[in-house]
């Protein structure tokens, strides 16, 4: 559609009168061809802990316009050219800006030193007073040991079965919009992994990410595992029960509370599980964010921000009232020149 089409966007600035001699005479004008992509839905936004910028979430349709061999001419006056050279810089990578190739490492030292003092903390200072009791535990949650009359603690059976939905949330948010177009890191291990080791095995990929997230086919849409992932279908049963499992966790009793808490201080699954559980839930509100600019749904959505600090319940909310990625793709197509 596009695929030959000759653009000319002309800005100039407010030009100085010229006096009457010069009438005739024509101010040279030099074209200027940087590299730009022509999309119209184009937006900056902070993503990265306020240390880096990354483009909404673009998704590739069969109605895209090609711009293989189309010629883009931008005519400035004399006296805009050294505006124009830094905006161009900056637009292609080639400045000092957040926009550049240089990359801010501050928020991933960070991230690496938290997940290296948590691991620290987790083989060495956790406490660990109960090894014994912590495998019987682990062997009655996973239905690896038959009824022998011992009653689980009902806060403890919650936290297990809360644990086990978190992986499905994260993945939920991570897929695709957490993904990284400038490393070779993809996210799928980690997200596999985070179903045995939590939020202590997707730290590190939150050391390694480094947005924007690259491109998203429409066909990849209907396929594995985006078609699950943007379900609402999924996003309601998780929704539903993590309610149910919330529910049955505030109704026990002091007493329940009360032995936990114990549990908490002396047995190292216990205390570790309780520190994952309060990680994935800190971490959440950031993702829930990032999702929702990347789906240009940020002015709609933002009164979601303050519910995601709800632990699991208000990120498994959003994800159930986010638009979904096919329709940002009709919302594109709709935009897009004729």
């Amino acid at each position: 559609m596009m695929a030959k089409a000759n653009l000319i966007s002309c800005n100039f600035s407010t030009l100085p009168h010229l006096p009457l001699k010069n009438q005739n005479s024509r101010t040279s004008l030099q074209p200027h061809n940087p590299q730009l992509t022509l999309l119209p839905y184009r937006i900056t936004m902070a993503t990265r802990f306020s240390t880096c910028f990354k483009k909404p979430l673009f998704v590739k349709t069969n109605n895209t316009p090609s711009l293989k061999g189309s010629i883009v001419h931008i005519c400035h006056s004399s006296m805009n050219q050294e505006n124009v050279k830094n905006e161009n810089e900056v637009e292609n990578g080639n400045g000092n800006g957040n926009g550049g190739n240089e990359r801010d490492w501050t928020t991933s030292i960070l991230l690496l030193l938290l997940w290296a003092g948590l691991m620290y903390y987790v083989f060495f200072l956790a406490p660990n007073q109960t090894p014994s009791s912590d495998v019987y535990y682990l062997k009655k949650l996973l239905n690896l040991k038959g009824d022998d009359g011992f009653r689980m603690n009902q806060v403890l059976v919650s936290l297990w079965y809360i644990m086990g939905l978190w992986p499905l949330t994260y993945s939920m948010l991570l897929l695709p919009t957490g993904r990284s177009s400038k490393s070779k890191v993809p996210v799928w291990p980690f997200l596999i992994l985070s179903c045995f080791g939590g939020a202590y095995v997707l730290l590190p990929y939150f050391v390694l990410w480094n947005p924007p997230p690259p491109p998203v086919e429409e066909s990849e849409l209907r396929k594995w595992p985006l078609n699950f992932m943007e379900s609402k279908i999924t996003a309601a049963v998780s929704l539903a029960a993590g309610i149910g499992i919330i529910t049955y966790a505030g109704l026990a009793g002091g007493n329940e509370w009360t032995e936990f808490y114990q549990y908490f201080r002396e047995s190292k699954f216990i205390h570790v599980t309780s520190i994952d559980f309060t990680l994935l839930s800190t971490f959440a509100p950031f993702w829930v964010y990032n999702d929702m600019t990347a789906r240009k749904w940020f002015d709609k959505g933002s009164w979601l921000l303050p519910i995601s600090l709800i632990p699991f319940l208000g990120p498994s909310l959003y994800l159930l009232l986010r638009p979904s990625l096919s329709t940002i793709a009709i919302s594109q197509n709709s935009v897009e020149p004729k």
